[in-house]
């Protein structure tokens, strides 16, 4: 698959795709809460759901989650407006909501990031485990396409946040991997072949939490390519992009 084909699969899922949440039955107890016919504010209200009705919920995007009417209409309400129900029990419904208090405590992070590598337009794709709220453990993936050549860079780091508890919180990352060269052969010599040299990383980057699951990351990184040449390729990248975490 091209890598921009999966580049926009992958940003497609990550906006697109609903979080599932365990159907559950709940009465409003508010004067009315109002259907929409998306998960967003800036879709129509097409249903009032008035106080004492009941309404199975569904599944859950964002802060918006599907509901179900007695009557069998499905819409979407809001988390503040949901949260003004109460369960079987005839007690407020619980709400786990997405914030920084639980953005500290994440277990794995997503990114799709984009930047320069060397001049060149690259896309990046990372996976992350977070091990202290200090500590984080990447894996990522870029893809450099130039007029000459293109470059697939694997990276394995180890990011330290000095101030995990700030909204905006510099980081340093230390990380060591490949990269692979490929001549492009149309306008390269044929005696050109493609090669693979060990690579070492130190970056610094900026992260701010955003809203509900989502981060955006600004970074730089200094590369330095172990080519079999006498002196070795000194590389420069810079991306920014979102990750979203669970």
């Amino acid at each position: 698959m091209p890598f921009k084909v999966f580049v926009f699969f992958f940003f497609y899922l990550l906006l697109q795709s609903p979080i599932w949440a365990a159907e559950l039955s709940v009465k409003v107890v508010e004067p009315f809460a109002d259907m929409r016919t998306g998960p967003a504010s800036e879709y129509p209200v097409f249903h009032v759901v008035e106080r004492g009705e009941q309404i199975e919920v569904l599944k859950q995007r964002t802060s918006w989650y599907k509901v179900r009417t007695a009557t069998g209409q499905e819409g979407w309400i809001s988390v503040d407006a949901l949260a003004q129900t109460i369960g079987p029990n005839n007690e407020p419904v619980a709400i786990a909501r997405s914030d920084f208090a639980q953005y500290q405590q994440r277990d794995f992070e997503f990114g799709l990031f984009y930047g320069q590598l060397e001049k060149t337009n690259a896309f990046s794709v990372t996976a992350a485990w977070v091990l202290t709220e200090n500590i984080v453990t990447e894996l990522s993936f870029t893809q450099a396409l130039g007029d000459f050549s293109e470059n697939r860079l694997w990276l394995a780091r180890v990011q330290h946040f000095m101030f995990p508890e700030w909204r905006l919180s510099p980081y340093l990352s230390l990380g060591a991997g490949q990269v692979r060269t490929k001549p492009n052969a149309t306008l390269v010599q044929s005696g050109s072949e493609t090669r693979t040299s060990d690579v070492m990383e130190v970056g610094f980057g900026l992260r701010y939490y955003l809203l509900e699951n989502f981060v955006a990351r600004l970074e730089y990184k200094n590369l330095l390519a172990l080519t079999d040449r006498d002196e070795q390729e000194e590389l420069n990248e810079w991306k920014l992009g979102f990750s979203v975490f669970f």
